[in-house]
């Protein structure tokens, strides 16, 4: 919310020292997020004056149209000689009232202005536009033609207003009332401790049976519409200078007078209208939800299919706007331009309250963001609807010379005032501060509360705080008028022996490994959408289809939570490609969502107290199920090449080694086998799984990504990864590793070579010779796989493994190290078929 300091002194008497860094300062500690004080016009010079254009020659013999011009400046430029100058612009004519800047001037941005030649003639100065003098949007990107009567030579510094400073205000969800120049002036009142001039304290007539037929059927969508009538409009009316100027501060582009009227009034009191061009309006106006597939063109020229829960406006022949978001392009008000005779001369004025969760969905669901839904669906004032119509119609009368129709219309849906019953120490003890009675109730009139009671209050919230509905809201607004600065810090002191949990430790540990090993973090978005899965290759049976969807998702395109961490990894290796990177290797630890079998409503936990054990276990059984993954991918060079050798491109063995790394963080034994799975490719799959309680469970895969996957998603060729459930994992480890004992005894090394056929993984090869080694086997290392079908035999791979025997308590003699491995030689024959070699 823009909010010039020139209009917000209509409003409060500030004092006349008074900056806009001071009304800032003050702001921001009353809660209010101020984020900057645009200076306008700081670093602007005159003389900038008003002046009448006498005479215009065209330049010919340019690539570009070139106009000499004379232009009346009055005694502004010392003589009261005409002053010559040289423009490009063909937006005026002979006669025109402009802008003009002498030489001697600077213009924002530093331009110095001097007289100098140019296409053959010396221009003594030049002719403004809006864009020149940093005014903001017209609508016209040309020279500014000023009113007929503006006078020649006055000062156009101050007919335009262009010394201003511009508080940008950054309105959080809660505080519609602040979208207004009302509500910040409120706001600043308070804080100044100042009487407020309320805008909305006007002489409203009441409402009778001869305003505009409006018709209501749904009053949960709209419980106020307020409708007049003003004709007679003069086709020629503009919008004043002032006019335009206050809504160019405020960030607005001026369209036309009627338009910026209701414009003006959305900006001074938060209440969004609409004006219809009455001969355009058919019969009653209604208000509805619409018919699913219903039509409507709105302002923007966009045609639109409607759903069954919009709320829309309408007339006879059906949808004349969209409730609260935008009018229709049936009923726009036409301006004059060059045929008067087209231009709207009546008008009917809307002012209503809409139901803020259905503005904001329609809002969304059409991709159609304005002013008015921005207001509606953060809470306007529905006590003001009323006179906001009633200040539309008296700007209209006296800047179009209209006149105002007696009837008012005005359908209100019956509501009581909301009501809160709070302990008068409540904000005392929220803060831990002693306020006491007087300031609670003192702090809450400001604000515009009434409160009645002594010990307990009975506070009736004002109609623009739609956003104060519980004691604690009460309280916090006490506290931040108290000033937020104001209360004590306290350092809090934990119990000793706390410290991060076994879990928690082991994802530091996981994550430092990971580094470590290379890979590089990457936090991502926990959210995806249903089309990866697609993309994926997962089956249609898949439970990690099985999504918990949002109901407000931050992004349409990405509405549910996550069930894997893939894609969030493989987007940042992508984005991470497309810019540059080509030797990548990514990971993520954190949680995943999968919806529980049976739905239950989560319930609210108190504020006042701790939950109970039962109170959380409940909340926790309404929660979808959150395990915590641990997933990396990679591409490119795993191994730089060099001086020192060739270097080694990434593959899927690398993504299986993440897993073993992972899992050894765990103090769990890895094991792993060939698998197939959804985005993996089939022959370089590894399933990975761990022993839980004598079971053995499946934890993740890790491998080389399908082909098919790799194109959806635009990755590199030959993209692996890995993911993997932690919490599973955590079950099945020991804890912290601990560290390996050293044996002071020599090692036995034996090397075995095993033929095989070809589809038998090494894994299982290795997993029987493990097995079959015993207790002296300290480890075992594949060095070495060997084919061709010429010396072992079609169809069959030779595999070499390095077994190291070491006993704990003396050295092994050549026969016992020779018979641990004929016992792990046997059972790998008699488990995978597996004979010696040669």
């Amino acid at each position: 919310m823009r909010v010039p300091l020139s209009w917000l002194r209509e409003y409060v008497d500030l004092p006349a020292t008074e900056t806009g860094r001071d009304v800032q300062a003050k702001l921001i500690s009353a809660g209010l997020e101020v984020e900057t004080v645009e200076q306008l016009g700081a670093d602007l010079k005159g003389p900038l004056v008003v002046g009448q254009v006498l005479t215009i020659e065209e330049l010919e013999g340019f690539k570009k149209p070139i106009r000499f011009c004379t232009v009346d400046v009055g005694q502004a430029n010392g003589t009261g000689e005409p002053q010559e100058i040289v423009c490009g612009a063909r937006n005026f004519a002979v006669g025109d009232k402009v802008v003009v800047v002498l030489p001697g001037a600077t213009l924002p941005g530093g331009f110095s202005i001097a007289a100098r030649k140019t296409y053959g003639r010396v221009s003594h100065g030049m002719i403004c536009s809006t864009d020149e003098l940093g005014m903001g949007d017209d609508g016209t990107h040309g020279i500014i033609v000023l009113p007929p009567e503006t006078e020649p030579g006055r000062d156009a510094i101050e007919l335009l207003e262009l010394v201003d400073e511009v508080l940008d205000i950054a309105v959080t969800a809660n505080r519609g009332d602040c979208l207004s120049l009302r509500g910040v002036a409120r706001e600043t009142a308070i804080a100044y401790g100042l009487p407020l001039r309320d805008p909305a304290l006007i002489d409203v007539p009441a409402p009778n049976a001869y305003g505009y037929p409006v018709q209501v059927s749904d009053p949960f969508g709209c419980d106020r519409f307020t409708a007049r009538t003003v004709t007679g409009l003069r086709p020629e009316a503009r919008s004043p200078l002032w006019l335009t100027r206050r809504l160019q501060k405020v960030g607005m582009r001026p369209i036309s007078l009627a338009v910026d009227i209701t414009n003006y009034v959305m900006m001074e009191l938060g209440q969004p209208l609409h004006a219809y061009d009455r001969t355009s309006v058919q019969g009653t106006i209604g208000v509805r939800r619409a018919q699913e597939g219903e039509k409507l063109v709105t302002l923007d020229g966009v045609e639109r299919t409607l759903h069954a829960e919009d709320l829309v406006i309408t007339d006879e022949r059906g949808p004349i706007g969209l409730a609260g978001v935008m009018g229709g392009a049936n009923t726009e008000i036409a301006d004059h331009g060059e045929d008067a005779a087209d231009a709207t001369t009546e008008v009917v004025i809307e002012a209503a309250h809409f139901n803020a969760v259905s503005i904001a969905r329609t809002a969304r669901r059409h991709k159609l963001l304005s002013e008015a839904s921005r207001r509606f669906e953060r809470g306007v004032d529905p006590a003001a609807a009323a006179a906001a119509a009633q200040r539309t119609v008296d700007l209209l009368v006296l800047l179009a010379g209209g006149t105002a129709e007696a009837g008012v219309t005005e359908v209100i849906a019956p509501s009581a005032p909301h009501t809160i019953t709070v302990p008068a120490d409540h904000p005392d003890k929220v803060a831990g501060v002693a306020y006491g009675r007087e300031t609670v109730v003192r702090r809450l009139q400001e604000v515009g509360c009434d409160v009645y009671g002594q010990d307990e209050l009975i506070v009736t919230v004002p109609s623009w705080r739609p956003d104060l509905t519980d004691p604690n809201d009460l309280a916090e607004e006490v506290i931040r008028l108290e000033g937020y600065e104001n209360l004590p810090a306290t350092l809090p002191r934990p119990p000793a022996g706390r410290g991060l949990t076994t879990g928690q430790r082991l994802h530091r540990r996981i994550g430092r490994a990971l580094a470590g090993a290379g890979y590089v973090e990457a936090l991502n978005y926990p959210f995806l959408g249903e089309q990866v899965f697609d993309q994926l290759g997962l089956d249609a049976g898949d439970p990690v289809r099985r999504v918990v969807k949002l109901v407000n998702p931050l992004s349409d395109e990405e509405p549910a939570l996550r069930t894997t961490l893939l894609p969030g990894l493989l987007g940042a290796l992508r984005r991470n490609t497309g810019r540059g990177g080509h030797d990548l290797a990514l990971f993520e630890t954190g949680l995943v969502f999968h919806p529980r079998a049976e739905r239950r409503a989560a319930g609210h936990l108190p504020v006042d107290r701790r939950p109970t054990d039962e109170e959380i276990a409940v909340l926790n059984a309404a929660l979808p199920e959150q395990p915590r993954h641990a997933a990396v991918v990679l591409t490119g060079a795993r191994e730089q090449a060099g001086w020192w050798g060739k270097g080694r491109p990434a593959d899927w063995a690398d993504a299986v080694e993440a897993a073993r790394t992972v899992a050894h963080e765990a103090g769990a034994e890895l094991l792993v086998r060939k698998g197939q799975y959804g985005p993996w490719h089939p022959g370089r799959c590894a399933e990975l799984l761990v022993v839980v309680d004598g079971a053995e469970r499946v934890v993740g895969h890790a491998g080389e990504l399908h082909p098919r996957v790799v194109k959806a998603l635009g990755l590199p060729e030959r993209t692996c990864a890995m993911e993997l459930d932690l919490d599973t994992l955590e079950e099945a480890g020991d804890g912290i590793p601990m560290a390996p004992g050293i044996s002071s005894f020599p090692v036995a090394t034996q090397d075995v070579a095993l033929v095989v056929d070809k589809p038998v993984p090494a894994a299982e090869v290795e997993a029987a010779l493990r097995a079959g080694a015993g207790e002296l086997l300290e480890s075992i290392r594949l060095f070495d796989v060997y084919e061709n079908d010429g010396q072992l035999g079609e169809g069959r791979k030779s595999l070499a493994y390095a077994l190291r025997f070491r006993a704990p308590d003396r050295t092994l003699t050549v026969d016992e190290a020779s018979a641990a491995r004929d016992a792990a030689v046997a059972l790998a024959g008699e488990r995978t078929g597996a004979v010696l070699r040669g």
